[in-house]
Parts: structure tokens; C-alpha cells; sequence
């Protein structure tokens, strides 16, 4: 293990044995063991003992690897019964895996489950000491640290109430408490947050994003916008698998993907993304007849080109990386062209905020499609949606009806909001049917990068028309009182 890694896991797996009667158990427990005893006797009468069991292998986890460098932030992701939580306790040692091998390099602290390593029957003050003790915290110092703890899980008069007492909400912040004091090294967090209100959620997250400066996190969870927002790189796992590993945006990206695919019946989970066609011929949009799906292509996204840079001499804040984006969908119809100009045509050469804007998509129709709805989102540099809109209200009362060879040019203008000092992109839809039930034909990602310089200089997104300060002055009065 180099010094620089904090976590290795290789071809980690796990299997669960799955009787289909307790009484199966007993079975298991006692033939094996008999026919160990009768097998030398019935070798010499010639007699081999067929072994047999009386169970079934369920895998969680199968062949799974990956390394977490020190200071790194990673998340697990995935959906219900995936295997995160089963690999999370084998990376913290509380599982004995099947296969394959976990090492940890560092202190470690970790929530695995609410309530796990408190006693239901002690109050949350025992139970903090509790907890601090297997966390490796002397009771010394847990006792010089306990009004910080409960101070930062503001639980009020029940820190002397029995554990058993409490909401699950108030069991999560006893337990993040506990361990935001404990000066680890390595943090694993089970999907925690998922159960704190808002406010102590956010609070969290604040003491999270300051411990990544010094530590390293390994963290489950299904809110894509806490995943791209406080992590470096994601693992997608599904159904014992390891899917994909890679920047957390992009993980994040194919995950909704392959959601979005499932909740709405359009795919396949499995299916590869569409492939984007080129935006560009000599000025003129391509429309191949090619299918925009390859069935024969691995179910993982190919990785991000470099986006290409304007030419030295063009001063330039718009770029189209079209033909470097990701994308999915039925193949029903395709985005083929995007642009990002001002309402005149005319491409921006310096975004500051307060512009008014115009997106242009350009959508070749595949087959027949009913009521499209095409959409936008702007994102920021993490990929965390910022603004957006779509079509369906504009033609809900008198959907459209697009035929195969059609063309279908969306436009979106719009007024951007002053917007921090950064880099930002814009995704494209086309879907079909309503917000509530739809099928998504083409979801294009990143399409367009811009550049945004405010003048500002706070680093956020503001949409106010005014901004002001009045002052009175109080003038003393003789006797030096204030009039």
C-alpha cells in the first residue's frame, strides 16, 4: 500500500448464504459434519458421498476495486440494494468479506448505521462516551470535548433522556457529533445525512467541505447535488458491480441517466448513451442515417475530450463542445446543432451577468413523435443545476406532431442572472409526453461551456434590482444626548 493511498480495496466481494427454511440451517450445519465422519467407511465400500448444500449464494458484492488517496473525497453511489452499505462495512472492517481484500491506512471514523455502537438504553450524555471509547477517544478526552459534542448535535435537555427515546433525526446528530470530534484521519458516512432535517443536514456538509482540507472521506449517498458539491471522484455500483468510477460529475451525470431511463420505461437501464453527430459540416448541419445507438458499445461513458480552446487571436466566452458531449436517450430524435448567441444572432465575445441571451437547438426527428418537449439547464462548474426551462407549457393545450425526417428548432431566451465569476455549461433535452410522465429521446450534456466575468466579484448568483443603503446620522444634542 503507497503512503499516499488512504484506502485499496482488491476484487473485494461478498456472499450472503440464503436458506429457503431456518430448518435448512440445521440441515447445513449437521450433514456436512456426519458425512465427514461416515465418508472413510463408505470409501471402503466404495461408496462416494455426494456433498450437498442447503443454500444459495446471494453476492452483494462481487470483484469490486478501487483506491482512495489520502485528502481525497469519494463517494458510492447507487440505488437501494446495490451493495454500497455491504462495501462500506467491509472497508470498515465490520464485515468479513468472501473474496478479495480491504486495507485502511489512518484513523477512521464512520457511521454505518443510526444508532450503531449506542446503547439504546443509556442516555445520549452515556452514550456519547460511549461511542467517543470505540471511536478511540480516552475517556479524558472525551470528557474535555463532551460540551463541544453536544453543543454542535443541539439536542437540548434530551442528551439525559435514553437513546431509545429519540427520532431518528436526533440519533444522526448525536452520532455526526461524535465523530466531528474524534480528530479522524478517514471518514466513511453511510447515507446519514439523509435523515437530518435541513438545517443540521447543511450544517454537516459546512463541517464537511472544512474537514476535506485535512482529511479523507469515503461517503454514500443518493443526492447527486451533496455527491458533485463536496466530492472529487464516484463509484457507481449496481447490483454488486462496480459500473463506473470517475469524476463525481460525470459519475453522477450516467447515474441519472440510467434512473431517469428506468422511471420512464424509455430504455434499457444498460443502454449505451447515444452517441452526439457532428454539429458542423461546412456551415450546414449533418443529418446521417446511421443509427445514433450502437448496441454493440460497453455500457459506460467514454471519457471527456479537452475543451477546445478560441483561437489566440478571437476574443471568445461561448464554446460548443457538442461533439465532445455525453448523451442518452430512445434515439427517436437527435440534437444535431447548438448555439449561444445574443437575440440578434451574434455570438457574445464577454458574458458579465445581465445579458440577454438566446439558446438555438437544432433536432433532427428519427420516428414519429408526439407533444415534444424540448428543455435546458444551466450548470455550474460541479455540474450542479443553477436555472432552466421548457417547452411543454407553450404547446400543452396544442402539442405538436413531429414526423420522421422532420426538423425541430427550439429557441430559449432569456435574461441571464448575474452569475458568479466562473465557468458554466448548458444541457439539452428533447423529451416527450408531460413533466410528469415522459420519455426522453436525446439529454445532451455540456453542450455549451461559457464564460461569465462579473463585475461583482461576491461569487454568487444574484437576480435583485436593487441593492442599496440609507443612513441616518444621529446628531447629539447639548446635553449629549441623540436627536
Amino acid at each position: 500500500m503507497s503512503s499516499d493511498e488512504a484506502i485499496v480495496v482488491e476484487g473485494l466481494s461478498k456472499a450472503y448464504l440464503i436458506y429457503p427454511d431456518p430448518v435448512y440451517r440445521l440441515w447445513q450445519a449437521l450433514v456436512p459434519r456426519a458425512q465427514s465422519v461416515v465418508q472413510p467407511l463408505a470409501s471402503l465400500l466404495g461408496i462416494s458421498l455426494r456433498e450437498r448444500s442447503y443454500f444459495t449464494k446471494f453476492w452483494a458484492l462481487r470483484d469490486v476495486s478501487f483506491r482512495v488517496k489520502r485528502g481525497e473525497s469519494i463517494a458510492i453511489i447507487g440505488r437501494n440494494g446495490s451493495g454500497k452499505s455491504t462495501l462500506l462495512k467491509l472497508v470498515c472492517g465490520t464485515l468479513t468479506p468472501t473474496g478479495g481484500t480491504s486495507s485502511v491506512h489512518g484513523k477512521v471514523a464512520a457511521i454505518l448505521e443510526l444508532g450503531s455502537g449506542f446503547n439504546p438504553e443509556f442516555t445520549g450524555r452515556e452514550n456519547v462516551f460511549l461511542n467517543a471509547n470505540i471511536l478511540g477517544l480516552k475517556r479524558e478526552e472525551a470528557e474535555a470535548r463532551i460540551d463541544d459534542i453536544l453543543a454542535f448535535a443541539e439536542i437540548g435537555e434530551f442528551v439525559d433522556q435514553p437513546v431509545k427515546t429519540y427520532s431518528t433525526g436526533m440519533v444522526m446528530r448525536l452520532a455526526f457529533a461524535v465523530i466531528a470530534h474524534v480528530d479522524a484521519e478517514i471518514l466513511i458516512i453511510d447515507e446519514a445525512l439523509a435523515v437530518g432535517d435541513a438545517y443540521f443536514s447543511q450544517k454537516c456538509l459546512r463541517w464537511l467541505r472544512r474537514f476535506r482540507e485535512r482529511g479523507t472521506i469515503l461517503f454514500c449517498g443518493h443526492d447527486t447535488g451533496a455527491v458533485m458539491s463536496l466530492c472529487d471522484r464516484a463509484i457507481w455500483i449496481d447490483k454488486g458491480n462496480l459500473v463506473l468510477e470517475g469524476t463525481a460529475k460525470d459519475v453522477c451525470e450516467a447515474y441519472s441517466a440510467s434512473i431517469m431511463n428506468q422511471a420512464t420505461g424509455s430504455a434499457d437501464p444498460t443502454m449505451p448513451p447515444v452517441k452526439p453527430l457532428a454539429a458542423e459540416n461546412d456551415g450546414q448541419p449533418t443529418a446521417p442515417d446511421r443509427s445514433p445507438i450502437e448496441a454493440d458499445a460497453p455500457p459506460v461513458r467514454r471519457p471527456k475530450m479537452a475543451l477546445p480552446l478560441p483561437p489566440e487571436d478571437q476574443s471568445a466566452a461561448v464554446f460548443n463542445a457538442l461533439t465532445e458531449s455525453t448523451s442518452f436517450g430512445s434515439g427517436q430524435a437527435e440534437i444535431y446543432e447548438v448555439s449561444l448567441t445574443h437575440p440578434d444572432g451574434q455570438r457574445p465575445s464577454w458574458i458579465e451577468g445581465g445579458e440577454h441571451l438566446l439558446i438555438t437547438a437544432r433536432i433532427n426527428i428519427k420516428a414519429e413523435t408526439y407533444a415534444p418537449i424540448a428543455g435546458f439547464i444551466i450548470k455550474d462548474r460541479l455540474g450542479q443545476p443553477l436555472l432552466g426551462d421548457n417547452t411543454f407549457l407553450r404547446y400543452a393545450s396544442a402539442p405538436l406532431l413531429c414526423r420522421p425526417g422532420d426538423r425541430l428548432e427550439a429557441r430559449f431566451g432569456f435574461r441571464l442572472p448575474n452569475l458568479g465569476t466562473g465557468r458554466y455549461s448548458i444541457t439539452l433535452a428533447l423529451a416527450s409526453g408531460t413533466p410528469e410522465e415522459h420519455v426522453q429521446h436525446h439529454w445532451l450534456h455540456d453542450a455549451i461551456f461559457f464564460d461569465v466575468h462579473s463585475p461583482f466579484r461576491n461569487g454568487v448568483m444574484i437576480a435583485m434590482e436593487i441593492a442599496e443603503m440609507s443612513l441616518t446620522q444621529m446628531v447629539p444634542a447639548a446635553g449629549g444626548e441623540l436627536i
